[in-house]
């Protein structure tokens, strides 16, 4: 188990977008298989399984690109959902560059798959395979999501009309269906003209509310959510809409008894360096929801998860541990040398108008390494890391001088709070108080200890518990 990575990468390649269901308690994750070859040799399929997010068995590939030649020459990214008529029905987005529309770009279509299993094999059928309507570009038709309302099947699709404001015409477009075969156009589910377009879009009911997950394809690249009572809306946005961090994208979803799981893929950086630009495509990562009274999603880390993390780490950092610094920072910093992959849970008392606490990952002796931050006065946890890639011969002339990339609002008032961390290698997801997580990579490496600091104010550290996996 200690070999087992925590986040799924098919080495040496990487996971784009995921796509998955559910079957006899099995989680099958489809996900778009990226090995960055140039020329691209056109985007298959492949399927790993899971019963806990924990162990996961390869099944390698499992929808193969249909060669130069085929309008599916990228398989990308759709869904999957079971029929009346016991056939699994495979919905996916074609596409090849060489086939262009009336616009001079290339075509996105919506191609139908069917097996008789989850576990394929997967017939394609081309003669259902079709593009967009009148009204919408032929070049942004893709992401088919097909779930049943109860009466009748709808499909959304990532869409953008032919009219507006070039970066404002995103849309859901919504498609219904009596027999998963012919599909007719409707108006769309959601139609906020407000993005370039509203990516691997995702429906789900879970008791009272309906919810819209979608990608955010504009300068924030963002998965975020929407709520709403009925599928006819409107659909509102909490007061936190967004599921995680930029790193963290493409997050569909998937229920079993009563819970429900968003599994994305969590960038990589160009060069493996804090300061490179990112990526498409990287390491899978999931993280579990929580339906909070008023309809907003919490999100935390899957306990078995978490569990699977059982065998306890010296740490050299007494807890508990009280930090006093009311006009200056002060940190400590462990004496034992962490592994690369563990799950840590650290409770931290913050005291009544202190500044930023928190903890340093891949801390050196001098307390310098990766900074989660917490900041009761701007109620937000930030990651950030110190010392920063130098740029130039002037004290000043550092990366990163930019707002912080990596923050998101959490409620923090005086008291105890609670964080989680789990890292392997360079992927770091943080979790704070079950109720918001931030993922995030940090490639940089000052060395292997943890600290914990305290700015402006006095907090302590109550305790501390790191375990790595057996």
């Amino acid at each position: 188990m200690s070999d087992a990575p925590v986040f799924f990468r098919p080495a040496p390649a990487w996971v784009g977008d995921v796509i998955p269901a559910e079957h006899d308690g099995v989680f099958h994750l489809w996900y778009l298989y990226d090995d960055r070859r140039e020329p691209k040799p056109g985007m298959p399929w492949h399927l790993v399984t899971t019963t806990d997010f924990v162990g996961f068995d390869d099944r390698g590939e499992a929808v193969a690109s249909g060669g130069p030649e085929s309008e599916d020459f990228n398989v990308y990214t759709g869904s999957v959902a079971e029929g009346p008529d016991v056939t699994w029905h495979l919905f996916s987005t074609a596409q090849n560059p060489g086939r262009r529309g009336a616009d001079g770009r290339p075509l996105q279509l919506v191609a139908h798959a069917t097996s008789a299993t989850p576990d394929g094999p997967w017939r394609k059928h081309p003669e259902l395979t079709f593009g967009a309507p009148d009204g919408y570009e032929s070049g942004d038709w893709r992401d088919p999501f097909v779930f049943h309302d109860g009466v009748n099947w709808r499909m959304l699709v990532a869409a953008r009309h032919t009219d507006g404001p070039d970066r404002r015409r995103g849309t859901v477009a919504q498609l219904v269906s009596e027999d998963l075969r012919a599909w007719t156009p409707v108006e769309p589910l959601w139609d906020p003209r407000r993005f370039v377009a509203h990516e691997c879009p995702d429906v789900f009911r879970w008791n009272d509310w309906w919810y819209l997950v979608y990608s955010e394809f504009s300068d924030s690249f963002c998965t975020r959510y929407r709520m709403a009572r009925s599928l006819e809306g409107p659909w509102l946005a909490p007061d936190d809409d967004a599921i995680d961090t930029r790193a963290f994208y493409a997050a569909k979803t998937v229920g079993r008894d009563g819970r429900r799981f968003f599994v994305g893929w969590i960038a990589t950086r160009e060069g493996d360096s804090d300061d490179g630009r990112w990526q498409w495509a990287g390491t899978m990562s999931v993280l579990e929801a929580a339906q909070r009274p008023d309809g907003s999603l919490a999100f935390h880390l899957p306990a078995e998860l978490t569990a699977s993390f059982d065998v306890p780490v010296a740490t050299g950092l007494p807890s508990p541990l009280t930090l006093s610094a009311s006009d200056s920072y002060r940190a400590v910093v462990g004496t034992e040398e962490l592994p690369d992959r563990f799950h840590l849970r650290a409770q931290i008392d913050i005291a009544v108008g202190s500044g930023p606490v928190g903890l340093v990952l891949r801390s050196d002796a001098e307390g310098e390494g990766g900074i989660v931050q917490l900041e009761p006065r701007r109620h937000r946890v930030v990651f950030d890391r110190w010392p920063r890639t130098v740029t130039g011969a002037e004290q000043w002339q550092i990366s990163g001088d930019v707002p912080f990339e990596f923050e998101r609002p959490v409620r923090l008032d005086a008291g105890r709070h609670t964080i989680d961390v789990l890292t392997d290698g360079e992927v770091v997801v943080v979790v704070v108080d079950d109720q918001v997580a931030l993922s995030t990579r940090f490639y940089a490496r000052s060395g292997s200890r943890i600290g914990f600091f305290a700015s402006d104010g006095e907090a302590s550290l109550a305790s501390l518990i790191i375990n790595r996996r057996d």
